[in-house]
């Protein structure tokens, strides 16, 4: 047995969209693979669709619940059966499950088939149409449930345009008030009116939100601008600020954060305060030795530096540092 399941979300009340299913005799007017639906009586049904050649049968109404749930039962011809379930999803959406059973025609041939893809086809004809189910809805307008006020009916797909429906089919739509010639001619002018106003609408739509777009980028430019002009206004004020600020320090020039310290050119190195050569060597490189052999004056052209043997070092700046001896000053 095959069994297929098709869910569409369809733009409609639930009550709506019920109602627009059980137009079953309109299904040839917007479905492709639908060839007939006529009735016997409120409760059974003869239905005629092209899937894998040419399926009939007849079927009985079961288990319906207004608004909510339709179903069907095969009593002749091929063996299927089905349900459709109408769930709301708020006020304008609802969502249409589809269930359906059948057994493969021709017994063994009929399964052969369907084990080498007639089942896979008439799953994917069946969403095709249950996407033609969503798209009839989608153009009826908001107030109406009728399947004749739509603007999908008689697309170029449907089997009433492409004259494959039956004999009997075309026989019950003569028959329809609404299928008379003087209501479709009525039913052409309206629907083409509809299409100019929706049209119209459209455009009116499209214009607005151009126009509301082109007034956010106005409102966009206008404040970078803005933004623009005050940063520039926050920059002069900084530099007007500035410029007071020197004079009233009495400063004309740019300080140079080198040359204009108080100690001179790198007078601002690490722990050094002394200008520019205190800067660059120790003030006392050998502070650490003793002070009377620390530094030595510069030699006299006349003596040697050659040092005499066992003659003990003296410091030259002794009598700087103590002062003459009395055999000095006897001297």
């Amino acid at each position: 047995m095959g069994e297929h399941h098709v869910t569409v979300l369809v733009p409609t009340s639930v009550k709506n969209a019920y109602a627009f299913f059980t137009h079953f005799h309109d299904f040839p007017k917007y479905m492709h693979s639908v060839r007939e639906v006529t009735y016997y009586d409120t409760q059974r049904s003869h239905w005629v669709v092209q899937v894998a050649g040419k399926q009939e049968w007849d079927a009985v109404n079961e288990n319906w619940i207004p608004e909510r749930q339709v179903g069907w039962r095969s009593i002749k011809g091929l063996q299927n059966r089905g349900t459709i379930k109408f769930t709301p999803l708020g006020a304008e959406q609802t969502v249409v499950d589809v269930f359906i059973h059948h057994d493969p025609p021709m017994g063994i041939v009929g399964r052969m088939a369907e084990w080498l893809g007639i089942d896979s086809h008439f799953q994917t004809v069946l969403e095709k149409e249950m996407q033609n189910f969503t798209r009839m809805v989608e153009e009826a307008p908001q107030e109406t449930s009728d399947p004749m006020s739509s603007h999908y009916l008689f697309h170029q797909e449907s089997a009433f345009t492409r004259g494959e429906t039956t004999e009997r089919q075309r026989a019950a739509m003569k028959d329809d008030p609404k299928m008379s010639p003087v209501h479709l001619r009525e039913r052409e002018k309206r629907v083409a009116s509809e299409r100019e106003e929706e049209k119209r609408e459209h455009e009116v739509q499209q214009a607005g939100a151009q126009q509301k777009r082109q007034q956010v980028q106005d409102a966009v430019r206008a404040q970078d601008e803005a933004l623009q002009r005050q940063k520039e206004f926050d920059l002069q004020e900084k530099h007007a600020k500035e410029e007071r600020e020197k004079r009233q320090k009495g400063i004309t020039h740019e300080l140079d954060p080198v040359h204009d310290t108080i100690g001179g050119r790198n007078a601002s190195m690490e722990r050094t305060a002394f200008g520019d050569q205190d800067a660059r060597h120790e003030r006392f490189p050998q502070h650490d030795a003793g002070p009377m052999t620390a530094r030595s004056l510069k030699p006299r052209k006349d003596e040697t530096s050659e040092p005499v043997a066992d003659e003990k070092a003296e410091s030259q700046w002794k009598n700087l540092i103590r002062g003459r001896s009395l055999d000095d000053e006897t001297r």
